[in-house]
């Protein structure tokens, strides 16, 4: 089966056309193309992402199932939420956005994933979230202890649709505190679902599963149509983890 090959500018293929558990490597859709702005917002509005290794072309990937992490399930493990209690309690913990994009990223690409022995976020992925973060498509969700960056995410968001892309800890429990925070937020703006592309036994503790990619593209045209929400976190917004109970307008 041939792999579709992409000038910059050309159209995805239908993510339906990735391929399958047949082929030789499950979930590609595509190679080639270019990580522009507007091509990365039309990859991720129809449920494709990149993701390659030094040396790769841009490689397009839509895997079936998809990994997602609906915010309503999401589980705070007994021990994370005694550490989030303290760390809130002696005042030691601040969720910022967006105040350490590149940071972020850049810490993130020095980490491999998990049964990995290099990392994927490249040199070009790296300038190319920093210019979709420019506009207004990528956000960092960071944990400061003690007044410093101590573990952090990056997303992307168009819309209500929520894709998440990587994390990093330099502190114990550090990613895991900025995922909470990141849930919290999503159910305060009405975002139903993270997006987590591949299935791992850590997201899976989490409270992420495994849907099947068409209910996935549909919740994605539903939820890319919404008005975004303001990315800013008040601390208010820890009830909806904490309590159960909505946190008040503000």
């Amino acid at each position: 089966m041939q792999l579709p090959w992409l000038a910059p500018g050309d159209p995805f293929p239908d993510a339906a056309k990735a391929w399958g558990p047949a082929d030789p490597v499950p979930g590609l859709l595509a190679a080639g193309g270019a990580l522009d702005v507007d091509t990365l917002l039309r990859a991720y509005g129809g449920c494709i992402f990149p993701w390659f290794s030094e040396g790769q072309p841009i490689l397009w990937w839509s895997p079936d199932p998809r990994m997602t992490l609906e915010v309503a399930r999401f589980r705070l493990h007994r021990s994370l939420r005694k550490t989030l209690t303290k760390l809130l309690g002696e005042g030691r913990l601040e969720i910022r956005f967006d105040s350490a994009f590149d940071t972020v990223i850049a810490t993130c690409s020095v980490m491999p994933r998990a049964g990995q022995s290099g990392t994927w976020i490249v040199p070009e992925m790296v300038h190319a979230y920093g210019e979709l973060h420019r506009a207004g498509h990528a956000h960092s969700v960071e944990a400061w202890i003690d007044g410093k960056l101590a573990g952090g995410l990056y997303c992307v968001a168009i819309g209500r649709a929520v894709f998440g892309e990587s994390m990093f800890a330099l502190q114990p429990d550090a990613s895991k505190l900025a995922l909470a925070a990141l849930v919290a937020f999503c159910r305060r703006a009405g975002v139903e679902v993270i997006d987590c592309q591949q299935n791992t036994a850590h997201l899976a503790s989490l409270g992420a599963t495994e849907v099947a990619r068409q209910r996935f593209v549909a919740h994605v045209a539903r939820a890319r149509e919404g008005a975004p929400p303001a990315w800013r976190f008040d601390p208010l917004y820890w009830r909806e983890i904490l309590t159960g109970r909505p946190s008040p307008s503000t």
